[in-house]
């Protein structure tokens, strides 16, 4: 497995994995609307098919993930990502990484909890606002569980 940061040459496949992931071009967090074709990340790749994609922003001191998907689960494709998102975050001189996910998604939250995640934040009903800016997001989510709250994690990033 190869994990490398995004150049621009990767923007098309970025944008078609992105459209293909997450229903739209764009992705909402905590009223935030983000074009992760655009944003800085990393793709993993394997036998020369990529395998998994992060974006983040980096702004105040913490580094957000924006989004992250692993094509191929249970093979240490997010992990990969998740350590190196950590790693440009020390770079950067961050000292938190954080993102938002949904109600629904347990899955996400044992595997951010498993990697040193904390639950910092719940918004209720976030989702509804969020739909306004991006109506491509499903009301019902994993599990067959009502898709109606955000929850925002963060892992402290020691320093160098």
């Amino acid at each position: 497995m190869l994990v490398r940061a995004i150049e621009e040459a990767d923007r098309i496949v970025v944008g078609r994995l992105v459209l293909e992931l997450w229903g739209a071009h764009t992705a909402v967090a905590h009223g935030q609307v983000f074009f992760p074709a655009s944003l800085p990340g990393f793709l993993v790749e394997q036998q020369e098919q990529v395998v998994g994609l992060l974006t983040y922003a980096a702004t105040d001191g913490h580094l957000e993930i924006v989004t992250i998907d692993a094509l191929r689960r249970g093979r240490g494709v997010g992990s990969s990502l998740v350590d190196a998102a950590v790693r440009r975050a020390r770079q950067l001189g961050c000292s938190r990484v954080r993102l938002t996910t949904t109600n629904d998604n347990l899955d996400a939250l044992r595997f951010y909890q498993r990697r040193g995640f904390r639950l910092t934040a719940l918004r209720p009903d976030a989702v509804r606002e969020a739909r306004r800016l991006k109506p491509e997001i499903p009301s019902v989510g994993d599990y067959g569980i009502p898709k109606t709250d955000e929850l925002d994690l963060e892992r402290w990033v020691a320093p160098r």
